[in-house]
Order: C-alpha cells, then structure tokens, then sequence
C-alpha cells in the first residue's frame, strides 16, 4: 500500500493544507498496515520484531487526527468496524448481560467480532466510565490476542487515560496493554482545523430576550409545516420522552438533557430519531455541575459522529465557555466540536 501519493490526491480534491507532520502520520500507517496485512508467510516467521496489532494516535484538538485515520480506514479493503467508543461498549455490555459467566462472554463476544472485522476503529477515545475501565484489560487482551487490529484517536497520552478517574488503579493493566501492543504516535499542529476560517451561526449568547428570540425564530421556521407531536423512545424497558419534537427535528432544554440520570444510550436512541437538535440554555461549567458537563460531553461526541447540526443558546460564547478542572482536557474536544456542529457551514 501506497497511501503517501493517495493521501496528497485526497488533500488536493478536498483543498486541505498539506502539513508535514501528517505525512509523517501517514507514513507510519502505511507501514502499520505493511506489518499487519501484507508481511509474507516467510517474513513472518523469521521476523524478530513483535507484531503490533494497534495504532493509538494522540493529538490536540482539531489537528487532523480524525480527517487521517478516516482516510487510512476508507482506503482500506480489509474487513472493518468504526464505532463510537460508547456504542462499542454499549454493544459488548449487551452481548455480556446474555452470558451469566463473564470471560466466557468475553471470549465469545472477541470470536464474533473477529467474524466481523480484521479492524476496529475508536476515534476520540476516551474512557469515562468505571464499570468500562474495570473490564478493559481483559477484553483488549483478548482483542489483540486474536489479531484484531485496532487504530485510536485521542487528545489524551496513552498513560493518562481515565486520569483521577475512580479506582484508577483497576485501569492501569489495559494501559500497560495498550502500550505493549500499540504504537503510540503523535500529531502535533499550532493550529485547530475544525474552528479555522468557521462563521459561528447557532451558538447564541448570551442569554437574554434578543439570543431568545433568534432561537425559537429559526426553530419556528425549521418545524413550519411538520407534525407536532410527544415522542415517546424506549431503551432496554425505559421510556424517554420528546416534548417538543417536529418530524426529526427536536428542541430541549439544557436540564432536559443533562440534569437527569441519562448516557450515551440515551443519546444515541435521540439522535437516531432526530436531524436537527435544538438547546437552550447551555451554563458555564464548574465543579458543582461536573457530573452534568460529563453528560454533556458525551451527548456531544455522539451528536458529532452521527453528524447531526446544532443551535445553541449559551450563558456565554464559546470563546470563553470554562469547564470543571478534571474534565478541561477532555473539553478541549467538545467546543472545537461545537464550533463546527454549530456553524454556518455545517447544515
């Protein structure tokens, strides 16, 4: 494989600047690739070298991690999955509440997703959740055991995953896993791609009667003419329901949505039935309301990956949003993710 020549095509159709450090990036996949799927019967037996089956790519906000790993896993033939790291474990998590004896249904969940996909892909990866990180090290050990390759992204190094997360110390074997069986590369670029040169358009602050009044005039105009009706979402026996829902398009309010004991199944289960998503009165973020901006920060991710536009109404630009001290590096992600989800070229 060649991906050199194939990714300046690809930059050259899509007008992206050419940066020498993705290049480098490039590079290494292209050899990752060579080791993992086009070494020879010979050269594998010979070889002195440990197989790597992982790619973990770190990088700041908005450098291009995801516009190359995308690249890299369009370009590929071979059999693939990418999935949003919550659906992924929300899948596994099912598989594993149907088999009583818990590394059994490890085992088997690893075979069948191996019939599936020679490669998975997590882009962001992140790791918020305890009852996650407390069963990762045995399930990605059984992962790579199986020869499945996995490429990450993420804007957090390697060793500081689910950092002063709670019992931090049950995470450290999928760690020192992930390192044994992974290249760790990274892309660093004095510059965020995805805010450069994007108009603001939905995110409104702050909160008075003129930002009010610009919000609920373009929901008025986007739901003109559609179906007004209480939609009512059901996840494992719950039942959640949409208010003010219009045929795909949905309006809440910040509490609605974060307030409450909801996760990215939730999200996930409102943004497969909505196009377009409405929020009023996003706050500013501190220590007090960190378990809400955690919500937050996970309705975002799934928002971004199914690609699904946003108008905001905020308690301040996005400039100068703050966050809680514990979630500000993950943050990072969320308003350059905001940036686009809510400008005037992403409808």
């Amino acid at each position: 494989m060649n991906l050199n020549k194939s990714f300046l095509n690809h930059c050259k159709k899509k007008n992206y600047e050419i940066n020498t450090n993705q290049l480098s990036i490039i590079n290494d996949l292209n050899n990752f690739y060579n080791i993992n799927f086009r070494k020879s019967f010979w050269s594998k037996i010979f070889s002195k070298k440990i197989n790597k089956f992982g790619f973990y790519l770190q990088g700041d906000v908005g450098v291009g991690k995801t516009m190359i790993l995308d690249f890299f896993f369009n370009e590929l033939k071979e059999r693939k999955i990418r999935l949003h790291f919550n659906e992924f474990m929300i899948k596994f998590h099912d598989f594993i509440f149907l088999n009583k004896d818990k590394d059994l249904g490890i085992n088997n969940f690893v075979k069948d997703l191996k019939k599936k996909a020679q490669l998975l892909y997590f882009d962001e990866f992140q790791v918020t959740n305890i009852v996650d990180a407390m069963i990762l090290g045995r399930l990605f050990k059984k992962i790579f055991d199986e020869k499945i390759k996995v490429i990450f992204s993420s804007n957090i190094i390697l060793e500081n995953l689910y950092k002063d997360g709670l019992q931090r110390e049950q995470f450290i074997p999928f760690i020192n896993i992930l390192k044994k069986h992974s290249y760790e590369k990274q892309l660093s670029i004095n510059a965020d791609y995805r805010s450069k040169n994007i108009q603001l358009k939905r995110f409104l602050s702050p909160l008075n009667e003129t930002t009010n009044f610009q919000f609920n005039k373009f929901f008025r105009e986007l739901t003109k003419d559609k179906n007004h009706c209480l939609k009512v979402l059901k996840i494992k026996g719950r039942k959640l329901e949409l208010n003010n829902y219009f045929d795909g398009i949905s309006k809440f309010k910040f509490e609605e949505l974060c307030n409450k004991n909801l996760g990215a199944e939730d999200y996930i289960k409102i943004a497969e039935n909505c196009h377009f998503i409405f929020i009023e009165n996003l706050p500013n973020f501190n220590e007090t309301n960190s378990n809400q901006q955690l919500r937050f920060i996970t309705l975002i991710d799934v928002v971004y990956e199914k690609k699904i536009p946003l108008m905001i109404t905020s308690q301040c630009d996005l400039y100068s949003i703050k966050s809680s001290k514990n979630l500000s590096d993950i943050f990072k992600r969320t308003t350059s993710r905001l940036y686009e989800l809510t400008s005037i070229n992403y409808d």
